[in-house]
């Protein structure tokens, strides 16, 4: 059996947006698809949409349902839109400007945030191009800082711009993820990362919005910035999961602090029974090289040690050289990982309801007795979710669901395999189903199961059963 509890994101561009590469990311292991509204048109984006959706209905597609997460882009300060490139020096004094007119001086850079002069001081650190240019504030007056370059480089034009430990003054939700979160739900998407997420009103802000369509996408909070790692416990109730988005998250807290930042975040995850993702530079050497470095491995495992629900690629699937391989690596790290227990996170798991108590009880039942896996049968996918909080080692959780928009989204959720039953109304008949499925999967029967359901609760007196197969 080549289960793993960790699933697998993969941002999909240039490199893989193909229909065959799209069947071969999914073949080796790849959960769900991200596509970057940073880079990705409406265009590009509904093609990879169409070309998935093809896929998952299939009816000769025999591996796993592929999830569609939208990713925001999100408020962002950028430098300017130049043909020209500045080669800046450590030591160099150059000028910050706000100012609209296209030819200002080569020695000054165009930043489009009206407010940044009011948001620093002298002493602040501005990063540029995801902090591989940094800058110290000298002085300042209404409309340019004087800056000293920390470290330098070349300087392109519309590079992304860091202002740590200021809060930017920009909406959560700006005019393009609106249009582009518009399209997501015209699109049926599973998923919505919001950038930047600062508080829980953000999150509110959104969930507004998909109420007014009715769409059911869950949300996805990306933690990118102090703010938002002051408010995690809040923002983790309000989210249904959360990413640890480190490249920003490196740039806007301290880099040095990263780890234990991650782990904080892991943690609330695991306390408020939430999706968790870690993301960025997983396998970043692989862009470039057909194999990880010894420190990328080791990485990866410990975020799977924290009970990380998803790890997600980026560069290495859109734009890298080898994207299938990089899929391959992840999914075999996980599987000699996940043979390990996690670092007690599922200790931090607070059941608030008595199915969230079932679900642990039916995780602890299925180790004590040594089940092949847990079974749940679910319309919304709830249950799967209580039962995957408490962090099952090695026990798979069979989900069974007749509402196809729940067999998507638990692509997101860690240790199960889900399977779609068109009729769950008929407890036996139910029963007789997913056992042939399962012997099917095993290719094998006697095998032992804890099953779990709120569907069949209300007619038979067990919520949790054992059951032979």
């Amino acid at each position: 059996m080549n289960f793993t509890r960790t699933k697998i994101i993969c941002t999909i561009g240039p490199a893989t947006q193909d229909i065959g590469s799209l069947r071969r990311l999914n073949k080796h292991g790849m959960n769900v698809a991200r596509i970057n509204m940073s880079h990705a048109t409406h265009k590009s984006a509904k093609a990879v949409i169409d070309k998935i959706h093809k896929i998952n209905n299939d009816p000769k597609f025999n591996y796993g349902k592929i999830g569609i997460l939208l990713d925001t882009q999100g408020p962002e300060i950028r430098t300017g839109d130049t043909e020209l490139t500045m080669d800046l020096k450590v030591g160099d004094e150059v000028t910050l400007t706000v100012r609209d007119q296209v030819d200002v001086e080569t020695s000054s850079i165009k930043i489009n945030y009206k407010d940044l002069i009011k948001s620093v001081s002298e002493g602040s650190k501005i990063s540029v191009d995801n902090g591989l240019i940094n800058f110290k504030v000298l002085s300042k007056d209404e409309e340019t800082l004087l800056c000293k370059v920390l470290d330098g480089g070349k300087l392109g034009s519309k590079r992304h711009v860091n202002l740590p430990g200021v809060r930017v003054n920009l909406p959560s939700i700006t005019s393009k993820d609106l249009d582009d979160i518009e399209f997501g739900m015209k699109n049926n998407v599973d998923f919505i990362a919001l950038s930047f997420v600062r508080d829980s009103e953000d999150l509110e802000k959104l969930q507004k919005i998909l109420d007014s369509k009715k769409s059911k996408a869950k949300i996805i909070a990306k933690i990118e910035n102090q703010e938002g790692l002051d408010n995690i416990h809040q923002i983790s109730k309000a989210s249904w999961g959360v990413m640890v988005a480190r490249g920003d998250l490196g740039i806007e807290t301290s880099l040095t602090d990263l780890p234990n930042i991650q782990r904080r975040i892991m943690h609330a995850c695991a306390k408020w029974g939430r999706r968790s993702i870690v993301a960025t530079h997983l396998l970043e050497s692989m862009i470039e090289n057909p194999t990880p470095t010894r420190a990328e491995v080791t990485d990866i495992a410990n975020a799977i040690y924290e009970g990380a629900d998803a790890i997600m690629l980026s560069g290495e699937t859109s734009v890298g050289k080898y994207p299938i391989e990089c899929v391959k690596f992840l999914k075999s790290i996980a599987l000699k990982t996940e043979k390990f227990k996690t670092l007690g996170y599922e200790k931090s798991f607070s059941p608030n309801s008595d199915w969230q108590h079932i679900g642990l009880a039916a995780k602890n039942l299925a180790e004590s007795i040594e089940a092949d896996g847990i079974i749940a049968i679910t319309r919304t996918g709830k249950t799967a979710q209580y039962i995957s909080n408490s962090k099952p080692n090695g026990i798979p959780i069979f989900t069974f669901t007749g509402n196809k928009k729940t067999l998507n989204q638990l692509t997101l959720v860690g240790s199960t395999e889900s399977f779609y039953l068109a009729n769950l109304s008929n407890h036996e008949k139910t029963l007789e189903n997913v056992s042939k499925i399962l012997k099917k999967y095993y290719g094998r029967d006697g095998m032992k199961f804890i099953m779990v359901s709120s569907i069949f609760s209300e007619e038979h007196s067990e919520a949790i059963q054992i059951i032979n197969i």
